[in-house]
């Protein structure tokens, strides 16, 4: 950009500072030579009070922090890279157009709008009136450079603001995030890994408990089963100010926690393998995951001592008999059509039970529960899914999600709970609805509602807020400091001296510059003092605005974290009581439902320290608690 200053130098500086090669047709770089050196020279330029006219700015990035595209050298194998056209002064009459940026975590606003040129007397005494004048891409670079913003301008944005001439607040710069990398991960190479243990459907619509739809896969010897795919390394990123953010180092998996009985790891040509080592039929233990090759037994007359003992399955599985007490089913994607008296425990899936559920358990690790019938003195736990049940009575249950038509003296603990008709229930959930709820003979009635302790969040933002104040109370002291220095009589005649040299108010002749030189050195300390305390003032002064923006983040995270609860009950009925309860600090309400059931009762039927919500015998509640957006609020 050529000079619109009138007298404003334009020439490059006689020496250029290592790293810089200066040819006929502009300023090259060594393709491949050290950052240090480069960023060493950029830091020169920039700090002497100049900048770099026409700078390829991509090149800069792939030069200093190797991101974007692949250096081109100059043709004939010359290790040499185009990164200007000169060095030229960066003049404060041009400096003084550029506003401040807005300076955030990740990336960093400016404000277009229309600048002006200060009017301007020639030496001659020609008066060149103020003058619209247009900012520059290079000295916009130039400018943020000098604020600690050294990567991720976005010069095509700069550029297309200052063509538009229009005011508007922009992003200019972002930070580059890390490329997180790819685990090492374990994959299927063999459909034969998949089966299902449904009853085949006859054509006429009925099942033939003989048959199955797919039959217990037969694995051969020497069939791959999984393999191994090693972790990928992700890409650096960088902050505003050319700081490397390191990605997290990527997982690694050992295959041989997957090798149980009839299978190996091996080291192939294309990689490493679980195989099989023998013939037979796949089992995956549902508590190691380990896979083996071994004969596996179905039952279709129902689960006892007599026919099958305690089953781990490893797939699909449907019974259509009864599960009777104190026999467990071990497996996933479970559907049993009769009675349960037993345990059911899921590794994941659906569990459906097509009848009742009569004292005993089901415990799902990630899937869906739904009874049909009714459920009876029975324990019901899915750490991730919904409980739906028809009508329960004396059950403790805990889920995600829990929906049931009709409750009788239950203990519910979940995120979510529905129900039609509770009757001397204890419920205990972040967001609760009843149609209708009241005691069941001399059970009473108990809502607790879920509610986290922010507390820590409001200690941490009573710290930020006083060290912000402390900083705010030393920038006032080196404020002072500053003024202090700037009222020295000989210092500040230097100073007036100087500004209206800068302002070309005054012109010396050379005797009077020699004297001006003299009084620079009798006042150089008093200069160096100023320097410091000022530098002192604008890293304080930072520091201020960092914590007041730290603080902001911590009111956004307290909001979140405290999260949302509410209480909706249509008609009260008898004599009911809500509460709240305090969340756990780890694990939030999946760590309350995945408590023992003798632990689930006593939290929800014991003494209760929360604040009382609601206590009454008629009418109707509505409550609702969002930190996100002001607070509480409730209807009774």
């Amino acid at each position: 950009m050529v000079s619109d200053i009138p007298g404003a130098p334009t020439e490059a500086p006689a020496t250029l500072p290592a790293g810089l090669l200066p040819r006929a047709d502009g300023l090259y770089i060594e393709a491949g030579g050290p950052a240090a050196v480069l960023l060493a020279a950029v830091n020169h330029v920039y700090g002497s009070g100049a900048y770099l006219v026409d700078l390829d700015y991509a090149v800069l990035n792939k030069a200093l922090y190797n991101v974007g595209p692949a250096l081109r050298p100059l043709p004939g194998g010359v290790p040499l890279v185009r990164l200007a056209a000169a060095v030229r002064p960066f003049e404060a009459q041009r400096r003084a157009l550029y506003r401040g940026v807005k300076l955030h975590r990740e990336h960093v606003e400016y404000f277009f709008e229309p600048v002006y040129l200060d009017a301007l007397e020639l030496p001659d005494g020609t008066l060149i009136p103020e003058r619209l004048a247009t900012l520059d891409v290079d000295e916009f670079v130039a400018e943020l450079w000098g604020k600690g913003v050294r990567f991720g301008v976005d010069v095509a944005a700069v550029r297309a603001a200052i063509a538009g001439g229009k005011s508007d607040r922009i992003t200019v710069a972002r930070q580059l995030d890390p490329a997180p990398g790819i685990d090492a991960r374990v994959v299927e190479v063999t459909s034969d890994l998949h089966r299902s243990d449904a009853p085949r459907e006859r054509a006429d619509g009925t099942v033939d408990l003989l048959s199955f739809q797919n039959r217990f896969p037969q694995i051969k010897q020497s069939l791959r089963l999984l393999k191994k795919q090693p972790w990928e390394a992700g890409q650096p990123g960088f902050d505003l100010a050319g700081m490397m953010l390191t990605p997290a180092q990527p997982k690694d998996v050992v295959l041989q926690h997957w090798a149980g009985d009839g299978t190996a790891v091996e080291q192939q040509a294309d990689g490493e393998y679980l195989v099989a080592t023998r013939e037979g039929f796949l089992n995956v233990d549902a508590k190691s995951s380990r896979i083996s090759i071994t004969d596996k037994i179905v039952s279709t007359e129902g689960v006892s001592g007599r026919t099958t003992g305690n089953l781990e399955l490893s797939g699909a599985y449907e019974e259509f008999g009864d599960v009777q007490e104190l026999r467990d089913v071990n497996g996933g994607d479970i559907t049993v059509h009769g009675d349960v008296y037993g345990n059911i425990n899921s590794r994941g899936g659906a569990v459906v039970l097509g009848s009742n559920l009569v004292g005993g358990t089901i415990g799902n690790a990630a899937g869906d529960i739904s009874v049909t019938g009714v459920a009876s003195s029975a324990v019901l736990q899915t750490r991730e899914g919904t409980i739906t049940i028809a009508r329960a009575e004396n059950c403790v249950i805990g889920a995600s999600h829990v929906v049931i038509e009709h409750a009788s003296n239950c203990e519910i603990l979940a995120d979510t709970v529905q129900i039609g008709l509770a009757e001397g229930c204890a419920v205990a959930a972040r967001s609760v609805e009843i149609d209708s709820c009241g005691p069941r003979r001399n059970i009473e009635m108990l809502v607790h509602m879920l509610v986290r302790d922010v507390g820590a969040f409001d200690r941490d933002i009573a710290e930020l807020q006083r060290q912000a104040d402390e900083q705010a109370a030393a920038n006032a002291a080196a404020q002072e400091a500053v003024a202090r220095v700037s009222e020295r009589p000989d210092l500040r005649r230097y100073l007036t001296l100087a500004a209206k040299l800068r302002t070309q108010e005054l012109m010396l002749t050379v005797e009077q510059g020699q004297s001006l030189k003299k009084i620079a050195a009798a006042v150089g300390a008093d200069l160096q003092e100023l320097s410091a305390l000022n530098e002192q003032l604008r890293l304080g002064q930072t520091r201020h605005t960092l914590q007041l923006q730290q603080i902001v983040r911590l009111m956004d995270q307290r909001k979140e974290a405290g999260g949302r609860a509410h209480c909706g009950i249509h008609l009260v009925d008898g004599e009911t009581l809500v509460r709240t309860m305090e969340l756990p600090a780890v694990g939030g309400a999946a760590a309350l439902y995945q408590l023992a059931p003798k632990d689930i009762k006593l939290r929800l039927r014991g003494a209760s320290s929360g604040a009382l919500l609601f206590g009454g015998d008629s009418g109707s509640f509505d409550w609702h608690l969002d930190l996100g957006r002001g607070g509480e609020t409730g209807a009774a």
